[in-house]
């Protein structure tokens, strides 16, 4: 082989896959030329600090704030940054987006607002409709969590359920230019899915919101009931308020994927991608994904060149009430499970932003010794899969994958190293 130990290699594509999209890398070649009048930075998002620290790399120091998560403050010299919660809102966030509307409203025509958005930026820019508490926003988050709801469709919910998402914020800011950068962590790149669409405008409707949550059983209060029975305040793609606006995706995980491959390439390595947009449950798509590496290894011979089967996209785990597991731990046990200690196959399943589920993990690594291992550890991994238990699990193996913040996020990164064994 041209390429190290399986999971130091398989490692080394992660990393590559969350280096390409590093805001210094992505944002500064976006950049307009900077204009000589007022400009506002605004955004949200795991990478949106990094995203800040990146246009004062180039421009300077710069007014504006920023909302992103606890723990992934970058230094800026101008730029206000602020630490919220992810993924339920707190009172943290839904304070610094009233500054931030308040600030965009003192903006005016012949102002440029540069926002910063990416993935986590739907929990962090939290201002709830006016008859909707924090309270009752949060327990409806936590709710739709649980569910395992598509992305998608829990940011439908979430822009009808806001006075920011769905255009909202690029309203507050007109008659401003609006210049947006997105990170994209969802399946499609769609900007109207990227933190629930603050700067893009919404074609669904309150009554989609409702018919979502009742299709996954979410106990909604009075007021939600009451707020989604008329029509809400998203901003629909052809309003004047969006006029001025303008999006771009500056990264995306089809670019991550791409950089894997071309690294693994380079090694001698054969690539097929699945594509970057792969959604459902995760132990359901790690059983397809395995059935499909074992084919491709029933037609190898020895000699020939690994392959490496690439895919990106956001698994949901449902009913996720015991345990701790994230949908990249949970993906990586449900194939280790139906590997069953198969020889030649080696695996990774992280989230690009250092964060599987609720837990500071990124994600686990398998090989074919997995379950031996834990057999001789005492560790059950089909109980660990009942019970939504993955990060403990990989905890006792010590295979997790633990990066701290990645200060960006377009959305999972699987892998699975195939070597022949057939001779």
């Amino acid at each position: 082989m041209s390429f190290p130990e399986p999971s130091t290699f398989l490692r080394q594509l992660f990393d590559e896959a969350v280096a390409v999209a590093d805001p210094m890398r992505v944002v500064p070649a976006a950049l307009p030329p900077k204009p000589d009048g007022r400009i506002v930075v605004v955004g949200a998002g795991k990478a949106s600090a990094r995203m800040a620290e990146a246009v004062e790399s180039v421009w300077g120091p710069c007014e504006g704030l920023v909302i992103t998560r606890y723990g992934y403050r970058r230094p800026t010299a101008g730029i206000e940054i602020i630490e919220a919660a992810h993924p339920v809102p707190d009172q943290a966030g839904a304070d610094a987006t009233q500054r931030m509307l308040k600030l965009l409203g003192s903006t005016g025509a012949g102002d440029l607002v540069l926002a910063l958005i990416s993935g986590g930026g739907s929990a962090l820019l939290t201002a709830p409709a006016s008859d909707i508490t924090l309270d009752e926003k949060q327990a409806v988050t936590e709710a739709l969590l649980r569910s395992g709801a598509p992305i998608d469709r829990m940011n439908i919910v979430r822009k009808h359920l806001s006075e920011v998402k769905g255009g909202q914020l690029s309203a507050a800011a007109y008659p401003a230019t609006v210049f947006s950068l997105l990170i994209s962590d969802v399946p499609g790149d769609d900007p109207a899915s990227i933190a629930s669409g603050p700067t893009v405008g919404e074609t669904s409707t309150s009554a989609d919101a409702r018919q979502i949550l009742e299709e996954f059983k979410i106990d909604m209060p009075d007021s939600v009931t009451e707020h989604l029975s008329r029509e809400t305040g998203v901003i629909s793609p052809g309003a004047q308020e969006l006029e001025s606006t303008t999006n771009i995706v500056v990264a995306a995980p089809s670019k991550s994927l791409e950089a894997a491959a071309r690294l693994a390439r380079d090694r001698g390595v054969a690539v097929r991608i699945l594509g970057d947009a792969l959604e459902g449950e995760a132990r359901e798509l790690a059983a397809t994904q395995v059935e499909t590496a074992r084919g491709i290894q029933a037609g190898m011979t020895v000699g020939e060149a690994p392959v490496l089967l690439l895919s990106g996209g956001e698994c949901t785990v449902s009913g996720r009430d015991r345990g701790i597991g994230g949908p990249n731990a949970e993906f990586a046990l449900a194939a280790a499970i139906a590997l069953d200690g198969a020889d030649g196959i080696h695996a990774i399943a992280c989230d690009t932003d250092g964060v599987d589920g609720a837990a500071e993990v990124a994600g686990a690594c398998i090989s074919p010794s997995t379950l031996a291992k834990a057999k001789k550890l005492g560790a059950d991994p089909a109980e660990a899969l009942n019970t939504h238990d993955s990060h403990t699990f990989f905890a006792r193996l010590g295979d997790q994958i633990v990066t701290g913040p990645t200060l960006t996020n377009v959305n999972d990164f699987r892998a699975f190293l195939i070597e022949p064994t057939r001779r």
